[in-house]
């Protein structure tokens, strides 16, 4: 019974909750655009020779889930993936089903659950374990992890993408669509304004000045041109100014076992005020909460100056500009801080062992160094393997695009998304929390206990 009105739980949770935890949101387009022609590299170490032996076997055919929380060709760059790894594994059919955003992916994760009929695998949002593992919906790794690649391939991946792939000691998630929200700014109009296109702001002081001096007015004091446009319709923002704005280097909005939250601190209550001044008391930002989409499309139409994004954004931003783009790290508080978002790879609890051997060979395939790095530059995503940033074809890019490195930096300081048990709901309660005082409506204060009031009282049965 408990099992069923968990999963009846998260089906109405998804259903209405109105974000998406991550880089994924409805409510974002944090671009990624594919560049054409080669979409992928060849593996290396010999895994898909080893994978074309297998043609002798048996078919085993597998279903995925997968979302796009970002515009551009992902839906060809996943398809033209899992044709290329049938054709070196002959015997492994993949079928690739986009499932919409990641918030309407995991609710329809979460109705083939209910149904009987899950996928085999799926790329879901990474603050989504806890619900999961309330469904007993996903396998542990662990075993296949340590017969292929062992200790030395999970050592690879970039911590900060890691972090959200642990419960209880055991791997349940392997990092893949991954990114961190970074600044743009155009280097144009720093020039204009008589500021150094290559000092971007460092710190929140900075960015209040900075934005002042790039916000365009005319006579009647209508704005033609904002300073900054900081999207807020999604918490995933909000985590990087908690962070920025603690001196703990390793603050989280939650606690590690997803059972409680942080958000009425007076560091949080703080953070938020600093973003209701920019609009309401320094007049560089529209008032109101900004939509996640809002940001990029008026900073590539040249309507501000500085926009805070996700660094998946990175191909389509410098794909349909025409001015110079710089990226930095998000301007410090009392210290640097950014959330990580995106998604995992999973794989499903009640399907055949062959068919969880099956999606783990692709999983190993597709995190292959070689490959994430091209997922890394057709995207915009940050590939989420140390080694990536080794091969020839990362290093070009990089060379070509500075600009790509900046996600990868910031990393180091990075927290979590939100991630706790009845995941979605709490998210609806902290944005709720955000657009009350982002309009007006409440204190930021009053805004942030009203949140973590509602957020305690749905966490309750888990204490």
């Amino acid at each position: 019974m408990r099992k069923k009105r968990l999963v009846s739980m998260m089906l109405a949770a998804a259903m209405t909750a109105g974000l998406l935890a991550g880089c994924g949101s409805g409510a974002k387009s944090d671009s990624g655009s594919a560049a054409g022609g080669n979409t992928t590299a060849a593996a290396e170490g010999g895994q898909a020779a080893e994978g074309g032996q297998a043609a002798e076997d048996e078919k085993i055919e597998l279903t995925f889930f997968y979302p796009i929380g970002v515009g551009g060709a992902l839906a060809t760059l996943i398809e033209n993936l899992a044709t290329e790894f049938t054709k070196e594994n002959p015997n492994i059919v993949l079928n690739p089903v986009f499932a919409g955003n990641s918030t309407e992916t995991m609710t329809k994760t979460v109705s083939a659950l209910q149904g009987g009929t899950p996928p085999d695998f799926a790329i879901l949002p990474n603050p989504e374990l806890y619900s999961l593992l309330d469904m007993d919906a996903v396998i542990p790794l662990d075993d296949f992890i340590a017969k292929d690649g062992g200790q030395e391939y999970i050592d690879d991946f970039i911590p900060a993408f890691m972090k959200n792939s642990y419960y209880d000691g055991k791997t349940y998630s392997i990092p893949f669509q991954r990114s961190t929200i970074i600044m743009y700014y155009n280097k144009d109009q720093f020039k204009e304004a008589g500021l150094d296109p290559e000092k971007p702001p460092t710190n929140w002081d900075e960015l209040r000045e900075y934005a002042k001096k790039l916000t365009v007015t005319d006579a009647s004091g209508n704005v033609s041109r904002w300073g900054v446009m900081i999207p807020m319709d999604d918490p995933f923002m909000f985590y990087g100014f908690c962070r920025q704005n603690s001196n703990d280097p390793q603050s989280q909005i939650m606690a590690e076992d997803g059972k409680s939250v942080y958000f009425d601190t007076p560091e949080n209550a703080e953070a938020l005020q600093y973003l209701v001044d920019l609009a309401q008391v320094d007049k560089v930002m529209p008032e109101g909460s900004i939509k996640w989409g809002d940001g990029p499309s008026n900073f590539m139409a040249g309507a501000t100056s500085i926009t805070f994004t996700s660094s998946g954004s990175l191909t389509n931003i410098l794909d349909n500009t025409d001015f110079e783009v710089g990226t930095a790290f998000l301007p410090a508080g009392k210290q640097y801080g950014s959330a990580t978002g995106g998604a995992n790879l999973y794989i499903f609890k009640d399907i055949d062992e062959k068919k969880q051997e099956a999606a783990w060979k692709f999983i190993r395939w597709i995190t292959e160094p070689e490959r994430a790095a091209q997922w890394s530059i057709d995207t915009g995503y940050v590939a989420t393997r140390k080694s990536a940033y080794d091969t020839d074809r990362m290093k070009d890019y990089l060379a070509k695009v500075p600009q790509a490195a900046t996600a990868k930096d910031q990393l180091d300081y990075a927290c979590s998304e939100l991630r706790v048990h009845n995941n979605q709901r709490a998210l609806q309660a902290l944005k709720q929390g955000v657009d009350a005082a982002m309009t007006g409506a409440m204190t930021p204060e009053e805004a942030m206990k009203q949140a973590q009031t509602e957020v305690e009282a749905l966490l309750e049965s888990y204490q």
